[in-house]
């Protein structure tokens, strides 16, 4: 531990009535019960670390939600996987209404009825119909027109999603993995750098922190506290290249003279959150992301990332570059 840094000087306020007031207009929506150590309130990916539990199946499930926000691979991988059960479904229903109703394309050509009630089922399913496999009966006949209609249905609902992933603006903001304590100016600073990992624009962007800790009540127990940190530049127009976020240590700061071991103590994390412009979509994009206490570099500052004489570059490996500095 650097022999510079202060001790941990008394954030209580006089005014009880000031108290109530700034935790009221601080508190995140996580309340103040939250004490259970070791676990974070924000994930690196920006999800809440929070399960819900005795919700609704239906609730538990939220299918439009999963679907649009899941990834690409997933997305296509459970979109074939119901297409395939969609048919196997129906290739059983056929085979039970006798496989002999479906004239055309003999069943050594296709290893038996199953696959012939399996392709008809896709044709039928997709609307192709090639024409080699009919159905020879009502009822049969009556079943492939029940399975057009939920083909139809199927695919205009699959079309929209895919145009609800596409058309949904998502913030490709990168943090850097680790922030730091680096001296700045005369005085100490808390410092995290982020990038757009895109090419695209975000214009008027702005961003806020808040300190979250566990701090004791009158009575012993333990209590969760909110108190934002103020950046020495919290918005700006354009984000064209990295951005590092600047939160001098002043008096006035609730990490003045915080030391590593009570932050850990207090179980201490710095929730983030990020809001921009997005100039392809016109719309908002937002993201959230935390930094818990030891996930910050104490005596550390981050390298510059750019590069280039005739353009300038910006090399993205660099975000979670650091060097080791002395603090003030």
């Amino acid at each position: 531990m650097n022999p510079k840094t202060r001790q941990l000087s008394n954030h209580a306020p006089q005014n009880s009535q000031l108290v109530e007031q700034e935790e009221k207009r601080t508190d995140l929506g996580f309340g103040t019960k939250l004490t259970d150590s070791k676990i974070r309130l924000v994930n690196q990916d920006g999800s809440f670390n929070l399960a819900r539990q005795n919700g609704s199946l239906w609730d538990r499930l939220n299918v439009y939600n999963r679907l649009i926000t899941m990834g690409w691979v997933q997305f296509f991988s459970w979109l074939l996987v119901a297409y395939l059960f969609t048919n196997t479904l129906f290739a059983g229903v056929y085979m039970l209404t006798d496989p002999s109703t479906l004239v055309g394309i003999a069943d050594e050509k296709l290893n038996g009825p199953f696959w012939k009630c399996f392709f008809f089922s896709s044709q039928t399913l997709t609307t192709v119909g090639y024409g080699h496999i009919s159905p020879d009966s009502f009822l049969t006949s009556s079943i492939a027109a029940f399975e057009s209609m939920i083909g139809l249905l199927a695919f205009a609902l699959a079309t929209g999603l895919l145009y609800g992933r596409f058309s949904r603006p998502v913030a490709h903001i990168r943090f850097s993995k680790q922030s730091v304590f680096a001296p700045y100016l005369d005085v100490n600073a808390w410092m995290f750098r982020i990038i757009n990992t895109r090419a695209n624009q975000l214009i008027n962007l702005e961003i806020t922190a808040t300190l979250t800790r566990l701090e004791p009540k009158g009575d012993g127990t333990l209590t969760r506290k909110y108190y934002p940190l103020n950046f020495e530049r919290s918005k700006v127009a354009f984000f064209p290249a990295n951005w590092t976020l600047v939160h001098p240590i002043t008096e006035k700061s609730p990490l003045y003279g915080s030391t590593p071991e009570e932050l850990e103590k207090a179980d201490a994390e710095i929730l983030i959150s990020f809001q921009a412009l997005d100039d392809t979509f016109v719309q908002s994009v937002h993201t959230r992301f935390s930094y818990r206490y030891d996930e910050i570099r104490w005596g550390h500052k981050f390298r510059p990332m750019f590069d280039g004489d005739q353009q300038t570059k910006l090399d993205l490996d660099k975000l979670d570059e650091t060097e080791e500095v002395e603090l003030n």
